[in-house]
Parts: C-alpha cells; structure tokens; sequence
C-alpha cells in the first residue's frame, strides 16, 4: 500500500501565521476507530486561526505547565483542549522547538457524511463548520493530545492538490484575512483567515484586515 502524501512535521516548523495561511485547501485526514474497522474521513481545511508566544490569547500566554507543554515542543505534533467543557479545539504545534505557537484549524469542508455520526438536517458542508463541530465529525478530543501529524499516527495532512493550488494562487481574493473570534483577549490581532468561497467557514464576520499570500515572515 502506497503512504498518502502528506506534509511532514519539518513543513510545520515555521511562523504559524505562515502555517496558517498555507494550510488553506489542504485536505486534513484521519482514520477513525469504528466497531467495523479503520474508517477514514477525508475533507478540505477552509478555515484557520494563529496563536504564538506573547499572544494574550495564547493559551501558553503565562507560563509552560503540564497542561500546555505540547505547545512548547517540537511542530508537528497535536494539541486538543476542552472549551465551555463540552467542545474540543483542534491544533497543530508549529515553529521551533521551545516556543509556544500554534495552528487552530476551525472549519473543515467533509468529501462525505461519517458513518458514526447520525443523520441531521444540517447539509454537509455544514457538518465541519467551526472548531467544535469538525471535531465531533473526526472524533477528536483530549485523548490525542502529544499525537504526531503523520499517517502513522492515523491523522495526517495532505498539501492542496495541483488544481486548488493554482485556484487559490491566481486569485487574490481567495483567501480572506480577518481578526479572530470568539475571544475575550487579542480580539484585534488579524490572525484569522478562510476560504472566500467556501460554504463551510463557521462565520463570516469579523474586522477585516486586506488580505496577503505572500506574508513577510521570518
């Protein structure tokens, strides 16, 4: 069996406002555990946030603890932490090794409805639109925590086919730049950006910042 392409950790070790942004019409996969086997759940990440040190959102803001010490660890590797004590945010550890930065991935667009999740009235492209509801459709939660990013693992993510790649390049409109949401601290920081024609975004209302492919970034 031939090992899917996918993005290797070295391809996280960057600015995570950088990941971010590259991130866009990449394809997120993971294989989950069902009482008839591995299932695999394939869908388009449209929507994504950027978290790093001195960042007052950052959940690492203060200090490093036992709770928080993936985000300070190498790239590559997943961080899930529980919001409202009910929903799960997923992200992926970007940037050198010691430095607490991070990606939130918050809309993904399904390829098909999983077999695990019952029927709803929503469509399903709705089925991922926004961090909690992606993670309940790829049955994410805490348990992951400290999981590399490779199809070892059973998550992984593959880079934009071709094809998306030169949608998204040769339109500069593609890719909308905005500030975050759903925040109390750092609400201004426009760390947030989405797919402009994607019917998944969980939202599509916040400050507007002019949006950029080509981020000046170290």
């Amino acid at each position: 069996m031939t090992t899917p392409s996918h993005l290797p950790a070295d391809w996280f070790n960057r600015s995570s406002q950088k990941v971010a942004v590259e991130l866009l019409g990449c394809t997120f996969v993971r294989q989950v555990p069902t009482d008839t086997g591995l299932e695999t759940i394939r869908g388009q990440i449209v929507e994504t946030e950027a978290y790093e040190a001195g960042d007052p959102a950052m959940y690492a803001y203060q200090r490093k603890t036992p709770h928080n010490e993936v985000v300070f660890g190498p790239a590559g590797i997943v961080y899930i932490y529980r919001i409202y004590r009910q929903y799960h945010c997923f992200n992926i550890v970007t940037d050198r090794d010691g430095l607490a930065s991070t990606i939130l991935i918050r809309a993904i667009d399904l390829e098909k409805w999983p077999s695990y999740v019952p029927p709803k009235k929503e469509k399903l492209e709705r089925l991922g639109a926004g961090p909690g509801k992606f993670c309940i459709a790829y049955q994410l939660d805490e348990s992951l925590k400290g999981t590399p990013v490779h199809p070892d693992s059973g998550i992984w993510v593959e880079p934009r086919s071709p094809e998306v790649d030169r949608q998204i390049t040769a339109d500069s409109a593609a890719i909308r730049q905005t500030t975050r949401i759903g925040l109390s601290k750092g609400t201004d920081i426009p760390w947030r950006w989405y797919l402009e024609n994607s019917s998944s975004v969980s939202k599509k209302i916040a400050k507007v910042k002019q949006q950029t492919l080509d981020l000046d970034i170290d």
